[in-house]
């Protein structure tokens, strides 16, 4: 059975999920970040069948999450390096760090994110680039952007591009 593909849907989240959405995807990237590079060596810490693991890598390549280099020639062996694009998803996984750390681990953290200068744990958040403020449930709500389209902007509110701060409705 082929899975629906989310690839041409509006929503950021769906767009992002088509590229990331597949657990073994994320925790390849979460691997990738810890400096694994290697076919053998990503097989080695997920314990992913073969096959499962040529597929991801195939996908996160095509979506330029990754990107492959041959090492070797005979026989062809190849690297595979984080893209700027997968670069800029590591904010992601500190904040799944942070929220499993939160909601589903009652014996305490077995990772935390730390200070590399002074070593003391840290908490990520999200803060508004422009204004500094926390974004907090509530204060902040999807909006319709200046690409939306009918259906888009019915399931948001409002005319495109309005950013309508109000109490509420958080979700995306």
């Amino acid at each position: 059975m082929q899975r629906k593909s989310f690839g041409n849907l509006q929503c950021p989240i769906a767009r992002s999920l088509e590229r990331v959405g597949e657990w073994w995807s994320i925790l390849i990237l979460r691997d990738a970040f810890h400096g694994l590079t290697r076919f053998d060596e990503f097989q080695k810490s997920l314990d992913i069948a073969p096959n499962m693991l040529t597929r991801r890598l195939q996908a996160l390549v095509e979506s330029e999450l990754l990107e492959k280099r041959r090492y070797s020639e005979h026989p062809p062996r190849y690297d595979y390096v984080l893209t700027e694009r997968g670069r800029d998803f590591r904010p992601v996984l500190w904040a799944l760090l942070a929220w499993g750390n939160r909601h589903f681990a009652p014996e305490g953290p077995s990772v935390v994110l730390v200070d590399q200068e002074t070593g003391a744990e840290v908490v990520p958040v999200m803060v508004d680039e422009r204004t500094g403020r926390r974004l907090e449930s509530g204060r902040y709500r999807s909006a319709p952007g200046p690409a939306a389209d009918a259906r888009t902007r019915a399931r948001h509110g409002g005319p495109p591009g309005a950013v309508v701060a109000t109490e509420g409705d958080d979700a995306p």
